[in-house]
């Protein structure tokens, strides 16, 4: 099966701290160019690591602008991601969790997915921990506003896909 931005969705949760959290946003960003194949048990997954769009912000004092949203993709773009490839590949299957390695920011470490299944689709939810790729989480106010290190990678497709 295959999946993609057509027929699945994959999104990056990303959550807030520090003294001046109220100022900033929970996010939601959409990867908007990506590819995943399955089969028989087997996982391959690329994603473009310059597809991301901010698509919600939640619980800021404000809402998210956008200029917010602009200034949120470069900040990605420059310091975050930069642009080297995003890959998943599965190594093992143990009933919902797939095991695997994942290469993002130029770096590739051990990950495990949790899968959760309805009568219509199928959900994939891959915590990270940003620091483990080498990617400093974001911090604005001088420091007072922080991005944590712990963000969620969240795949929600349907059961079968073409």
């Amino acid at each position: 099966m295959k999946y993609g931005p057509d027929n699945a969705s994959m999104h990056v949760h990303t959550y807030r701290e520090g003294v001046a959290a109220k100022v900033g946003h929970d996010l939601i960003i959409e990867v908007t160019r990506w590819a995943a194949t399955v089969d028989a048990g087997s996982i391959e997954l690329t994603a473009d690591p310059g597809s991301l769009e901010v698509r919600e912000g939640h619980r800021g004092v404000k809402p998210l602008t956008d200029k917010d949203r602009r200034e949120i993709r470069k900040t990605i773009d420059a310091k975050v991601l930069g642009s080297s490839p995003i890959a998943f590949s599965s190594t093992g299957v143990d009933g919902d969790a797939v095991s695997g390695e994942l290469t993002m920011a130029g770096a590739t470490r051990p990950v495990s997915l949790r899968l959760d299944s309805s009568g219509d689709g199928i959900r994939a939810t891959i915590g990270l921990v940003q620091s483990e790729w080498g990617i400093k989480p974001y911090r604005g106010l001088m420091g007072a506003l922080k991005v944590r290190d712990d963000v969620e990678i969240v795949i929600d497709a349907p059961a079968a896909a073409a």
